[in-house]
């Protein structure tokens, strides 16, 4: 099973995503743009495991304690870079609880055996993809065009501002691949502090 742990959208933010999804998407036809209904924030990529230790995976999670945060959806870019673009994304901003969260869920995992990720934490949601593979600095990244009239189109526009919203939970989630794009199911659910005691 393909497992993840992530974070889910209000609907709220997840309509506004979706409005300004469909007012740029004809701007970058050739890629694959994610679905409203997809979209959520990725914690900790798990990868292909058996259902064994997708169970304890769950047990080792719930152990996580930690307080509720803000969390807001501004700003979009693209990666590995603008000229040679392979993910369009929409920044966010947290603060340090989600960072603490991020170290909390990597460390519970170590436990299971889920290594540890070598690099830096980079919170952000993809709405669209051009090629495949993860959007990590490649040694030969060569300039493309896909996305070259959404960012003309972007330098016009004021910075996007999607909303914030209050993260109460996070899940773990088993992502299936198809031909019509990933399906996301959420197999377990984990509630964080609240922040009023």
């Amino acid at each position: 099973m393909r497992i993840f742990v992530g974070l889910d959208l209000d609907d709220g933010i997840r309509e506004r995503i979706a409005r300004f999804i469909a007012e740029v998407s004809g701007l970058a036809p050739d890629v694959r743009w994610v679905t409203a209904e997809s979209l959520h924030i990725t914690l900790k990529f798990i990868g292909e495991k058996p259902d064994t230790l997708v169970d304890q995976a769950k047990e080792h999670l719930a152990a996580i304690s930690g307080p509720g945060f803000e969390v807001s959806f501004r700003g979009c870019g693209f990666f590995p870079a603008a000229k040679s673009a392979r993910v369009f994304w929409i920044g966010i901003e947290a603060g340090p609880a989600l960072g603490k969260l991020v170290a909390g869920i990597e460390n519970a995992l170590t436990g299971i055996g889920v290594p540890k990720e070598t690099r830096a934490f980079s919170p952000h949601l993809t709405l669209a993809r051009s090629g495949s593979g993860a959007p990590s600095r490649r040694k030969i990244d060569k300039p493309n065009q896909r996305f070259a009239a959404l960012q003309r189109k972007l330098a016009q526009l004021p910075t996007p501002d999607f909303g914030t919203m209050a993260a109460r939970e996070f899940f773990l989630y088993r992502s299936q691949l198809s031909n019509q794009g990933s399906r996301y199911t959420k197999l377990a659910r984990f509630e964080l502090l609240s922040n009023r005691e």
